[in-house]
């Protein structure tokens, strides 16, 4: 209740005219405010119990709580919108725009793909690669120097020219380059001291790389061949670059998975873990463990003609078996089980004795020579 007195000016008592009472409505206590501290020197007080974007907040203030870097990242997150949400997606998928641009991609990506396919030689397998010999040479000459540096750094010792071992892996490289297919490439051997590795591989561009834990398996020069014969099969096939192309369409069909998992609520993280994995055994495994099938026949094909017995090849998988015994079925590694190698080797041996029969050890005019032209030309020269 409030009293409300009105006086006249015109007299000069000022006398009262009138008295009267209204009645006023209860005050209502100002809503909870909190203090920020801006680039003044004065402290603000703003709203904070109204939802940010409601029309009762003035619009200097919904700027002010945007805008303004102070405001505490907790509040934020809680104020930000989703990037996906159900309907948003169903928007987009449903616009004929997408549909159009869906449309032209998927054209786009079968002209490509079938653009690039080929034929290799020996197994007959059609194939994806868009990857020149050039491309991937560089690829090999960036990993040659990585995989130096890692050496170095762990402290690993390269053996020298003059030990036995090196000697004796270059004497049997020396004989199988003739009949590699590969007579240009910038050929170097490297022979690295760790007992406890049975490991050896050809990086494209020539750089041959043994551990010496493989040559007690390999016990003789026709074993080392066997070795060293596959890995380079792998560089003439072409191998690297297939599997480089392989990544794309791979990558590609992992991240839409992503994508659309983190859209319809699922874990990203649990959709990369798990579908990378589901990926690389249903098309990865099965792609490599081709690819080792046919370095391992034009391998044998190879050492035959540089003159190595063929025969030593399944005993060298033999010794191999017996060294990795308990190793993981074969659905779920990258390699053939050795026991199923063994057996494609025994069905190759007559006509890889053959080759040797017909092989006078020194001819440049090789089986590899035959397989490069006929990739190139897209046509077949044998099939195992």
């Amino acid at each position: 209740m409030s009293r409300l007195f009105v006086f006249s000016a015109s007299k000069a008592y000022r006398a009262p005219l009138h008295s009267f009472t209204i009645t006023l409505p209860a005050r209502v206590p100002p809503p909870p405010a909190r203090t920020i501290h801006i680039n003044s020197s004065r402290p603000t007080r703003i709203l904070s119990q109204l939802p940010l974007g409601s029309p009762r907040l003035p619009v200097h203030a919904r700027r002010f709580f945007h805008g303004n870097s102070r405001i505490p990242p907790s509040e934020r997150i809680r104020h930000a919108k989703p990037l996906f949400t159900n309907a948003n997606v169903k928007r987009v998928v449903r616009s004929p725009s997408t549909h159009a641009i869906v449309i032209l991609a998927i054209v786009g990506a079968f002209v490509f793909y079938f653009s690039h396919l080929e034929t290799v030689p020996v197994s007959g397998r059609t194939r994806f690669n868009v990857y020149s010999r050039d491309s991937v040479r560089q690829a090999g000459e960036m990993q040659y120097k990585m995989l130096l540096y890692d050496l170095e750094r762990q402290g690993a010792r390269i053996l020298s020219d003059w030990d036995p071992r090196t000697i004796r892996v270059k004497r049997v490289m020396q004989k199988l380059i003739p009949f590699s297919g590969m007579h240009d490439e910038d050929w170097e051997i490297f022979v690295i001291d760790d007992p406890r590795t049975a490991n050896a591989f050809v990086l494209p561009g020539g750089k041959v790389f043994v551990f010496s834990g493989i040559l007690p398996l390999a016990r003789n020069d026709s074993g080392l061949a066997t070795v060293l014969g596959h890995e380079i099969a792998h560089n003439l096939a072409d191998h690297v670059g297939e599997r480089m192309s392989q990544s794309i369409g791979t990558n590609i069909l992992l991240y839409s998975l992503i994508i659309l998992a983190g859209a319809f609520g699922a874990g990203p993280l649990a959709m990369q873990i798990f579908g990378s994995r589901f990926l690389e055994v249903a098309f990865g495994h099965p792609m490599s463990r081709k690819q080792e099938s046919e370095a391992d026949y034009i391998g044998l094909m190879m050492m035959a003609e540089a003159c190595y017995d063929p025969t030593e090849a399944m005993a060298f998988w033999a010794r191999m078996e017996k060294a990795q015994a308990g190793e993981m079925p074969e659905w779920m590694s990258t390699h053939p089980s050795n026991e199923n190698r063994i057996k494609k080797i025994q069905e190759w041996l007559p006509k890889a004795l053959e080759k040797r029969a017909q092989s006078d050890c020194t001819t440049t005019t090789a089986f590899a020579d035959l397989f490069r032209q006929a990739l190139e030309r897209g046509v077949m020269i044998a099939e195992y």
